[in-house]
């Protein structure tokens, strides 16, 4: 009986271990994620405040402001 509770109890923390493991992101992985988002929120903010977009921008508000009046 002891070797089976033994064998189970084994199982049991080699499936812990294995799950532990991979249970998320390093901090590598966490540096490299907010490098991305950064990147795109500044090509974001720089298309978004570009002329053209920013025209058509106050446009729609315009429109919108206008039809409810």
């Amino acid at each position: 009986m002891y070797k089976a509770m033994r064998a189970r109890l084994s199982v049991l923390v080699c499936r812990a271990r294995a799950v532990r493991r991979d249970g998320g992101m390093v901090t590598s992985e966490y540096a490299m994620g907010i490098v991305a988002a950064v990147a795109f929120a500044v090509v974001l903010y720089k298309v978004v405040t570009s002329g053209a977009v920013s025209a058509e921008l106050q446009a729609i508000v315009k429109r919108a402001l206008d039809a409810g009046a």
